[in-house]
């Protein structure tokens, strides 16, 4: 059974920084490309962020380009998702997901994703 567990969330102040954290088993990790995404209040979920199995291809929505860096590190079966220079527009329960196929296509659309993490609330304050 496959299990994704998300950490680093937290209160963070505008500008501020944070480190997301998530850990996967019950699937070979490195044959799959990781996303993540977010959910703020009232808001369909949206896509942050993708990294390609090797980690060598990464994708970003326009919202966080720049300030928002994805990684894996397949030897700890673990994706990051580094957030800098953070906006009160940031604020959301943060979700990784781990794609349905070995592929990129559709690596932005919550329906290419088979599993998914429980969720971490990231609070920015202005």
């Amino acid at each position: 059974q496959v299990q994704l567990v998300e950490s680093g969330g937290g209160l963070v102040q505008a500008g501020g920084s944070l480190r997301l954290s998530c850990a996967a088993s019950g699937r070979t990790f490195s044959s799959y490309g990781m996303g993540w995404f977010r959910q703020g209040p009232g808001k369909e979920r949206e896509f942050v962020a993708f990294v390609g199995w090797s980690g060598g291809s990464t994708y970003y929505a326009d919202s966080v380009k720049g300030r928002f860096t994805i990684s894996r590190d397949n030897a700890k079966n673990t994706v990051y998702l580094q957030g800098n220079s953070l906006k009160p527009e940031d604020t959301a329960v943060y979700y990784c997901a781990m794609k349905r196929d070995v592929n990129y296509v559709g690596y932005s659309l919550p329906r290419a994703y088979a599993y998914w993490g429980q969720g971490t609330q990231v609070t920015v304050s202005s």
